[in-house]
């Protein structure tokens, strides 16, 4: 009895987190292979289709799977901290509003900080996701030749010290924070909207929802995404001189090079990949809930 009141107290903290862990992991299942290519095509490496083509010939059908356990490992820290920490916040904002829905700009907030310590507590699993993902396209030579997430996170602490994991951590933070605003606020904007204004039933509000949700997560952060990739897969010269010393030098000399739609590069595969994984990541908790529900939980 007792174990149960305690049980009873601690799942409604973290029912949260695990249910928005549970919900990326399961989501990146489905979406890793988009995720690869639009790495590649960041990379400069052509059109999403040569890349497909390329990739399964040269490296065979499991390169598309490269990296999958990092992505898990991002998503069992990042999103479960991100979706979890964002309905607690939302929670006591709502709470704090006598239970009235919490206008656009608070939403906007609750997202803004639930990207930015999700970020901070998955950044390593991301440095270790694009490494691996970007093994394949450097010199024989320059290859770091990671076996799994847990390798690529001993090694880099190994070999580059403990802060390493941390490296390109600002532009991934500023990034997820734009991301989280435009993704978690929309969403519940959406679906307010959804089931006040237009009177959609659960499956069509959950679904156009979360389609708003994966337009606007791909519009607010693809820029941030395109220099947060280049921050972390840059090498140094023959010189030891690395092309960039942050993320703003980064974005000036892109900017520079390339013009504003530099920043945009790979969006239509980017946007494929992020509103689905963003729709799948909604469906697959909404889906967690009603399972949990029917059992109590």
């Amino acid at each position: 009895m007792g174990e149960e009141k305690k049980l009873g107290g601690v799942w409604p903290t973290i029912k949260p987190f695990v249910n928005g862990g549970a919900s990326g992991m399961l989501a990146t299942c489905v979406i890793q292979p988009v995720d690869m290519v639009k790495v590649r095509i960041q990379l400069g490496q052509g059109s999403a289709v040569s890349v497909t083509k390329n990739m399964i010939r040269e490296e065979g059908f499991g390169a598309l799977y490269k990296g999958l356990s990092a992505g898990l490992l991002r998503q069992a820290t990042y999103t479960t901290a991100r979706l979890g920490t964002f309905r607690i916040l939302t929670n006591k904002a709502i709470a704090a509003n006598d239970g009235k829905p919490l206008p656009l700009y608070q939403k906007a907030l609750c997202g803004l900080t639930a990207g930015a310590i999700g970020a901070s507590v998955g950044s390593p699993a991301d440095l270790a996701l694009i490494r691996m993902q970007a093994d394949a396209t450097l010199p024989l030579a320059q290859r770091r030749n990671y076996t799994n997430a847990f390798q690529a996170l001993y090694r880099i602490s190994a070999d580059e010290g403990v802060l390493a994991l941390w490296k390109g951590a600002g532009p991934t933070v500023v990034r997820a924070m734009a991301l989280n605003m435009g993704m978690l606020a929309s969403y519940d904007q959406s679906v307010e909207f959804c089931k006040d204004s237009l009177g959609f039933g659960e499956l069509s509000t959950v679904v156009g929802a979360s389609a708003v949700s994966g337009f606007f997560a791909a519009a607010c952060s693809l820029p941030f995404d395109y220099v947060k990739t280049q921050i972390q897969k840059m090498q140094p010269d023959a010189n030891g001189k690395l092309p960039y010393t942050g993320s703003l030098d980064c974005a000036m000399k892109t900017l520079k090079s390339g013009g504003p739609f530099k920043f945009y590069t790979g969006f239509p595969v980017y946007c494929i990949r992020i509103a689905p994984h963003v729709m799948m990541t909604w469906i697959f908790l909404n889906q967690i809930q009603k399972v949990e529900k029917s059992i109590g939980l």
